[in-house]
């Protein structure tokens, strides 16, 4: 999958992350934010990538990792829901195409939340968090058809599974 990059592309967008501070700073989540949004401004290059794809579920396509960031095309097919979580790395992400509905909850213990707020988010928009938290949301493709998302997390792929630290059950407020 890395391959929609060549070698020499992929290497500038990972050193374009890079900044004296790590991930948790805010030069870096500038230069998060231009990377996404060059990538979300190219739908038609993202959507003829051969994305994997699992229907009613989402799918993690690697698109380029060092061991600081990593960089995924998330393709969310209809109905999909991520569980509410929070993060242990900086988390950005950009909409390349459909709409990915995304749910912000307040943590009332350690494992439970209640939903606070509920956004559409739609081709073009481009957000940033680190994890100072709380930054507990879920994730949901709730319209017809797949949407296609990508993230920019700050943690090295080949060290941890996910972004995810913490996962919550939601509860009425």
């Amino acid at each position: 999958m890395q391959d929609f990059l060549s070698e020499e592309r992929r290497g500038a967008v990972l050193r374009s992350l890079r900044t004296d501070e790590g991930t948790l700073s805010r030069d870096y989540l500038t230069a998060a934010r231009n990377v996404l949004r060059e990538l979300v401004a190219m739908p038609d290059l993202i959507q003829r990538l051969p994305l994997e794809r699992k229907a009613g579920g989402y799918t993690r396509n690697l698109l380029a990792g060092n061991d600081a960031v990593s960089i995924w095309a998330i393709v969310w097919g209809e109905g999909s829901t991520t569980c509410i979580h929070d993060h242990h790395c900086s988390c950005c992400f950009g909409v390349v195409s459909g709409t990915v509905t995304e749910t912000w909850y307040r943590a009332i213990d350690a494992t439970r939340a209640v939903p606070v707020e509920e956004q559409e988010r739609q081709a073009g928009y481009v957000a940033c968090m680190l994890p100072s938290g709380p930054n507990i949301h879920r994730m949901q493709n709730l319209g017809a058809g797949d949407a296609i998302s990508i993230h920019i997390y700050g943690f090295d792929h080949e060290a941890h599974a996910s972004s995810i630290e913490t996962q919550y059950t939601a509860v009425n407020g």
